[in-house]
């Protein structure tokens, strides 16, 4: 499955698109998994200090210190073994999307955070969000409410 993230502004959004807070990984082999906050908790955790938000229309936030898994690790345990993606597209419930290189998600410390400073993100929050730390001033490949994963091949 190949994600379209179309080229779109992204209007600040401080409301959930939706009270569902898991979010779907979509697999090469055409299979979807329903994830959970839960679920990330029972991979390996990570904590990336110095993290600030970039949030369009807002400016920049931080720094902060966010918990959670690194998408690198929530793709090899859930992917099948074997499978090679040269991309990824995490988008969000309310449509705003990014793509990641395979060399970016393999190098850099890129995280799915549920956790800020020490606390569990609320779900205003986002919940679990997508943290490039790298990213300190496009705010185009933070995504708030991760709604859906799609590697590409």
């Amino acid at each position: 499955m190949n994600a379209f993230v179309p080229p779109h502004r992204h209007d600040p959004n401080p409301f959930p698109p939706s009270d569902d807070p898991a979010f779907l990984l979509h697999r090469p082999d055409g299979n979807t998994i329903r994830l959970t906050v839960a679920d990330l908790q029972a991979l390996p955790a990570v904590a990336v200090p110095g993290c600030y938000i970039v949030s369009t229309g807002h400016g920049t936030s931080g720094p902060f210190t966010f918990g959670g898994v690194l998408l690198r690790d929530l793709l090899a345990a859930h992917l099948p073994a074997g499978t090679t993606w040269s991309a990824v597209v995490v988008l969000s419930g309310d449509g705003f999307g990014t793509r990641l290189s395979a060399a970016e998600v393999r190098e850099e410390p890129v995280l799915l955070a549920y956790a800020v400073n020490g606390r569990p993100l609320t779900r205003r929050e986002g919940l679990v969000r997508l943290i490039v730390p790298g990213e300190t001033d496009d705010a185009l490949k933070q995504v708030k409410w991760v709604g859906q994963i799609i590697p590409e091949p």
